[in-house]
């Protein structure tokens, strides 16, 4: 009987470890980024892991949820999105954030 509670053991330990060494390996990394530290030139030159499209949309999220507006209007979204890219086009110095602050307001 303790032959049997030993091996039963050292299964369910092995089968543990077997399962935590596969969920190890495909565990990803989070990533955090200070949105604020963002430049016009990273956006526009692709040099973040998200697409320019997710940052603007972020920052859209971002400036409606501070006026409290739930209201989105796509087609607004979409030249907001225009003038943004020109200003960043001419100041890729600046801030994402603070490209936003001049472009809209």
């Amino acid at each position: 009987m303790r032959a049997m509670e030993g091996t039963v053991k050292a299964r369910l330990l092995l089968t543990s470890a077997l399962f935590l060494f596969v969920q190890i390996s495909t565990m990803q990394a989070q990533v955090t980024v200070d949105v604020s530290k963002i430049t016009c030139e990273q956006v526009l030159m692709g040099k973040l892991a998200w697409t320019e499209r997710e940052v603007e949309l972020w920052l859209s999220g971002y400036y409606h949820g501070k006026r409290n507006d739930t209201i989105v209007e796509p087609e607004a979204v979409k030249q907001n999105e225009e003038k943004l890219n020109r200003y960043c086009y001419e100041h890729r110095d600046t801030t994402i954030m603070d490209a936003v602050k001049n472009v809209l307001g």
